[in-house]
């Protein structure tokens, strides 16, 4: 049922203004599929309140059709508003007027054939607002509001700002202008960090969890705990109810959808249930709009890659791509670097998010970014068919876990969870292996087409998961875990050792607690002078300088230690505890601890050696191979970049693997490599990173690499035939030797895109 606010604007609202009631062609005829799935292109100016006097639709129309754009994203409402609105308290843009802005722009779109989202923005409110209407914003646990920049006052979702006062402006939007939908990119009230007070959350909590507030963060508090599950439960109410809302206002295609980030460990810092949204919505627009230089570009794609896993191939999950400065300092009126710019989209394409141009403000006076889209936007549709609908080709898969992310890295959830999964994205990225991030319940589902599970120190897992990784290494998939994996239940308390350590060959001493639970999180932050110790020692048959004590070097160093034939020690930077090991499982790599780095008379080992395991691996027959590696060099690869563990991890990824990979890439420079089938053919997307390896963002320089040889296992649907390069226009000859496919690209600028079959 409508509030009485709603209610009461509609009844004012006349149907002269009613736009868009057509399909978004124009045509009048039903579209061969939904606005959703055909809509690719996106383009946003992100209005700001003097825009009104200078926002020259004609030019932006032109930039529309340049770019082949097909949606618009459009300021409507919340905090201001920008088309002449009944709602009380909903403040007109300053400069406004008489201007009614986003029904031109509305009318305009849809005279091009444009599908409009109507952009709203539902996280603060200004002082006036506050005090007409104190009980509908956020409170701590003395009653005092929660603000954020520029003094807006926090709304609380649960409150009658969500329920009624945007509410009726959704419902006054769809009725006045017919938009496709909704989007909002601070839907979600407040983060993980506070707790809302507010008289509407304590009744909420209380009638749904039985409860009073928690006063304060404490993860082993079962109330806090509730509350955590609470605070998810309640963003997916609002999803849900606005939904409902739109779809009853404006038909039954008109979407709310939010806008969300691309990592679901950042998301779980907001409450959004990565899955849960991506499984119930029909287009997911992701508000993740530059590079880091931790990350790199080579996260964009993996990002397209893990929504689409939840989300669906089917689906389409435009990315905001910001055409300004995004360094730190930001500048938002400051064209960014052409180069910063194209690899960020590219490595979008490569990993199937659709465009998504952004641009602060209507007006600029920094000319050069109006070009930076267009060419790639043109080549994007021209390839659009080989960019959609497609499948990823991968036999390794990282998972991720939500909930091991809260649960198990709480407070420190960017080292715990982030940090690891952030590191084998990297290590694989570097060695050209093809990978397919999976939610950890979905491990069934994508288990046909895996032969290796990497589980990135996931240390909190329910049974259930467990018997799912159990399951596959079982049916002889291969396992690599990290850190902590599956030492603790799933709400992040300690098991009485590893649930999977009969898999590991690897067991935690009788009696560890909290002491040991402790040091665990202390040791994720550590960067000490450790290292770790190779099995067997090589070095007194290598060339060099010889003391006449070194171990006699017998016997050959096992496949994953591939590479580090010259020495018998692996810089390391961490700390390990004991561990009781099978005599069925192999040690390879053992603990050396700290010792001091300086002054330079004082830097040598107290401590040579000792038992202690760093890398372990398992072999059965008839099942899957398992490495498990209790030093964390995944995380330590994320943070520190030493090729060392790159080689290492890659190195394992490849044996516990079995060598099942589909792709071979050989060559210069830093190649993301993404590869996708379609029915009777193979699409690989490779992307030059080398230019970022140089210094620091922003790049300005694309720096060529090549020749590059390919190497492509075929499916049978795809036969020997040509390859098509739709970048640089060529057409390669090639034939199936051995079921594989192998060419050599001459050269290779930003990106191209091989189309085999």
């Amino acid at each position: 049922m409508k509030s009485a606010t709603a209610a009461a604007v509609l009844a004012g609202v006349g149907v002269a203004k009613l736009v868009g009631a057509e399909d978004a062609s124009g045509s009048g005829a039903a579209p061969a599929e939904p606005w959703f799935r055909r809509t690719l292109r996106w383009g946003q100016t992100n209005i700001n309140e003097l825009d009104p006097t200078r926002y020259d639709v004609g030019w932006w129309r032109t930039q529309w059709k340049r770019t082949r754009t097909q949606g618009i994203v459009v300021n409507a409402g919340g905090i201001v508003a920008f088309y002449p609105t009944k709602v009380p308290r909903h403040r007109p843009a300053r400069f406004l007027g008489s201007r009614d802005l986003f029904g031109e722009l509305r009318q305009a779109a849809k005279e091009d054939g444009i599908v409009v989202f109507a952009r709203m923005d539902s996280d603060g409110n200004n002082e006036d607002f506050y005090r007409a209407h104190p009980d509908w914003f956020a409170a701590d646990a003395d009653g005092h509001p929660y603000q954020r920049e520029r003094g807006l006052y926090m709304p609380c979702l649960n409150g009658p700002y969500f329920s009624e006062y945007l509410a009726a402006i959704l419902d006054e939007i769809a009725a006045l202008y017919r938009p496709e939908g909704f989007t909002d990119n601070s839907w979600s009230g407040l983060g993980r960090g506070t707790i809302c007070h507010c008289g509407n959350c304590a009744r909420k909590f209380q009638a749904e969890a039985g409860r009073e507030l928690p006063r304060k963060m404490d993860w082993k508090d079962p109330t806090y705990r509730a509350w955590i599950e609470w605070s998810y439960a309640c963003r997916l109410q609002v999803w849900d109810g606005n939904n409902r809302r739109t779809r009853a206002a404006g038909g039954p295609d008109c979407l709310w959808v939010g806008m969300n980030g691309g990592s679901p460990y950042g998301e779980a810092q907001q409450f959004r249930d990565f899955r849960e949204i991506c499984q119930r919505t029909e287009i997911l627009m992701l508000d993740d709009q530059r590079r880091m230089n931790a990350t790199g570009f080579q996260r964009n794609a993996q990002v397209g890659k893990l929504v689409h896993g939840v989300l669906g191939w089917d689906k389409v999950a435009p990315e905001s791509m910001a055409m300004y400065q995004t360094t730190d300092p930001t500048f938002r009126l400051s064209a960014k670097p052409p180069a910063e710019a194209r690899l960020w989209m590219l490595e979008g394409f490569a990993g199937g998010i659709q465009p998504w141009w952004h641009y602060l403000g209507a007006y600029g006076e920094d000319r050069r970014s109006y070009q930076t889209p267009v060419e790639l936007c043109q080549w994007h549709a021209a390839n659009e068919r080989y960019l959609v609908r497609r499948r990823p080709v991968a036999t390794v898969g990282v998972v991720w876990s939500q909930r091991s992310c809260d649960f198990f890295g709480r407070d420190e959830w960017a080292a715990q969870a982030s940090a690891p999964a952030d590191g084998f994205m990297q290590a694989l990225v570097r060695a050209r292996i093809p990978s397919l991030p999976v939610h950890i319940d979905d491990i069934g589902r994508e288990a046909a087409q895996l032969r290796l599970l990497i589980l990135p120190n996931i240390g909190a897992m329910s049974d259930a998961q467990v018997a799912a990784v159990r399951s596959f290494v079982e049916n002889g998939g291969g396992l690599l875990a990290t850190g902590q994996t599956s030492l603790c239940d799933s709400w992040g308390d300690p098991r009485p050792d590893f649930a999977l350590a009969d898999l590991f060959g690897a067991h935690l001493p009788a009696g560890h607690g909290a002491r040991e639970e402790s040091n665990r999180r202390r040791w994720a932050a550590e960067n000490i002078h450790s290292y770790l110790r190779l099995t067997p020692e090589l070095r007194g048959r290598v060339p060099g300088p010889h003391a006449g004590a070194e171990p006699t070097a017998e016997g050959v160093r096992h496949p994953v230690l591939q590479g580090f034939e010259e020495t018998d020690i692996l810089g390391f930077g961490g700390t390990l505890e004991p561990l009781a090991v099978d005599s069925s499982a192999r040690v390879l790599a053992t603990f050396v601890p700290a010792f001091p780095v300086s002054p330079p008379e004082d830097d040598w080992m107290r401590t040579p050696r000792t038992e202690i395991p760093g890398l372990i691996l398992k072999e059965r027959p008839g099942r899957g191979r398992v490495a498990y590696l209790p030093a964390d060099l995944d995380r330590r690869f994320d943070r520190n970049n030493l090729p060392d563990h790159g080689n290492l991890l890659a190195n394992l990824v490849r044996w516990t693997a079995r060598d099942e990979l589909p792709l071979q890439v050989a060559g210069p420079g830093l190649i993301d490599c993404n590869l996708y089938h379609q029915p009777g053919r193979l699409i690989l997307h490779l992307v030059n990173l080398t230019s970022t390896g140089t210094w620091r963002g922003p790049v300005d320089e694309v720096i060529p690499v090549g020749p590059i040889q390919v190497a492509v296992r075929l499916p049978e649907d795809v036969k020997a035939g040509s390859i098509q390069l739709k970048v640089s226009g060529r057409t390669l000859p090639f034939q199936a030797v051995g079921g594989w496919a192998r060419f050599e690209l001459p050269a290779l600028l930003d990106h191209e895109m091989a189309v085999i079959g």
